[in-house]
């Protein structure tokens, strides 16, 4: 699964540890992320997040 990162501030999301405070469990892959989903760092939205691998 891909990691993606917030265009705005870096912050990374690694789909081997998700995002628990936002209730995105480990193993989770970015797409199936609700696109009600904020960054956690900065709070922008999904779509301001790129594909890095």
């Amino acid at each position: 699964m891909a990691k993606y990162v917030c265009n705005i501030c870096g912050w990374v999301y690694d789909p081997k540890f998700g995002d628990p405070d936002s209730g995105i469990a480990p193993g989770t892959a970015f797409e199936d992320i609700p696109d009600d989903w904020l960054c956690p760092a900065c709070g922008v939205t999904k779509k301001e997040f790129t594909k890095i691998g």
